[in-house]
């Protein structure tokens, strides 16, 4: 199965590459922006079963490895059929 993992930074961190975006965009014209903030995604291909076990080692994997808790937060989404 394919795991899209969505890391960015949490609301109250300041966002110094999404503020640098948000400009070049408005440089370019593209006007209205009300905020950018810019994360990663991990791409994962996994052979294992979507069960709640599994569920619970991901989101252990994704706290402890993929971001930093303290100053990111994490979502996932499984695609079925990935």
């Amino acid at each position: 199965m394919k795991i899209n993992v969505f890391v960015t930074p949490k609301k109250n961190v300041l966002d110094p590459q999404g503020a640098a975006v948000g400009h070049a965009l408005e440089s370019l014209g593209f006007g209205g922006l009300k905020g950018v903030r810019v994360g990663k995604l991990i791409e994962l291909e996994v052979d294992a079963a979507d069960t709640p076990d599994f569920r619970a080692r991901l989101d252990g994997v994704c706290r402890d490895l993929l971001s930093n808790p303290v100053i990111e937060d994490f979502r996932y989404e499984i695609v079925k059929g990935g």
